[in-house]
């Protein structure tokens, strides 16, 4: 099953929250596979949304303990790399979208520029003109849909 990522801060705010579960939801009712870093914040609100849409959920997490991770997984793959997991989350994504986050959000989005894997962000990072913006979860997974079928 092909995977979307959402990449976004664990610290995020409510409404970044709200938004990554809009995404998920929209996720799963695309028919794919959800891939985060498995914590909380917009990793879980991402979950929770792909979960309640009947999708499968992926978390790929910083530490060696499942216990880490949030409770609307599927399949929590326990890395024992930090933030070097962030690299395995672009690679194995068919795209991503981005919410608000901080410096490992900007990491992923580097990467994922690097490796030219489809990418939109929502209340991100604002440090290129190539990076393509969008104002919501249904413009973001529209955006992202057009691009991974190309």
């Amino acid at each position: 099953m092909e995977m979307i990522g959402v990449i976004g801060a664990g610290d995020a705010t409510d409404e970044q929250v709200r938004t990554a579960e809009a995404v998920g939801e929209l996720i799963a009712q695309s028919g794919y596979a959800l891939i985060t870093g498995g914590l909380t914040g917009v990793m879980e609100g991402a979950s929770r949304g792909a979960k309640n849409a009947g999708g499968t959920t992926v978390g790929i997490i910083p530490g060696n303990d499942s216990i880490e991770a949030n409770p609307y997984l599927d399949i929590v793959i326990p890395s024992g790399m930090g933030d070097m997991r962030n690299m395995l989350i672009v690679r194995s994504a068919k795209g991503l979208i981005a919410v608000g986050g901080g410096y490992g959000t900007l990491s992923e989005i580097a990467l994922s520029k690097k490796r030219k894997v489809p990418l939109v962000t929502i209340n991100s990072w604002d440090i290129s003109e190539d990076i393509l913006r969008a104002k919501d979860a249904a413009e973001a997974m529209d955006i992202l849909l057009k691009l991974i079928k190309k």
